[in-house]
């Protein structure tokens, strides 16, 4: 499928899953200064680099307008894209600030709020439609880094890739034609707490997105 066959990468007034939407105009009305609707993705829509996380954040990206603000796992993951040369600085807070990313783009497999953080299938299904155009976007030697295993789904979906073939694991590299499906364990607060994530093993995926960039380049 070619770029010219899929449709936007993204639309602001989307209101095509009812519970979400549903729950962003509640949640609108509590918090009036939040941004409240679809978050649009962040960065070059032709980066190398396109990082897929599942969904904003209550107090985060949904409040910021920008994906991985406002929380704790933006901060490991700016601070991490800062040190291997894909961000201009190591901590972004919101939209409105002047961090920018070089060579990478930041979006997420649901665009809006869902409750309790968990989108139902078939919502990320009727989402998929803009990950789809943003990743036959990319260059046809990117690297995406898939945080989690939702968004690793979401991707392969994106391409019509049958999930079974393509097993999701921390670390582990999948060849979609010329690009490269990367792995990694979200870096939310439960899981760096809890150990299962890293900073160094974090450290280690991201250097090993830019091993493969630059070796494609």
């Amino acid at each position: 499928m070619s770029a010219s066959e899929v449709g936007p990468v993204f639309d602001p007034a989307c209101r095509r899953c009812p519970r979400l939407s549903a729950f962003l105009q509640k949640v609108a009305a509590e918090h009036p200064d939040y941004h409240a609707r679809p978050v649009p993705a962040f960065g070059d829509l032709h980066a190398r680099l396109l990082i897929v996380g599942l969904a904003p954040g209550m107090h985060g990206a949904n409040r910021t307008g920008r994906p991985f603000t406002g929380d704790f796992a933006g901060i490991l993951l700016y601070r991490t894209l800062y040190e291997y040369g894909f961000g201009s600085a190591p901590v972004s807070e919101s939209a409105a600030d002047k961090l920018a990313l070089t060579g990478c783009r930041i979006s997420n497999a649901v665009k809006c709020l869902p409750p309790q953080n968990k989108p139902l299938t078939e919502e990320i299904r009727t989402c998929n439609a803009f990950l789809q155009a943003e990743l036959h976007a990319l260059p046809d030697t990117a690297v995406i880094l898939a945080l989690g295993k939702i968004a690793h789904d979401a991707v392969l979906r994106a391409f019509s890739r049958p999930l079974s073939k393509y097993r999701f694991a921390h670390g582990a590299e999948h060849r979609l034609d010329g690009r490269i499906l990367l792995d990694s364990y979200h870096c939310s607060r439960y899981n760096t707490q809890t150990r299962r994530l890293t900073e160094d093993m974090f450290r280690a995926v991201v250097g090993r997105a830019r091993e493969l960039i630059d070796g494609l380049s």
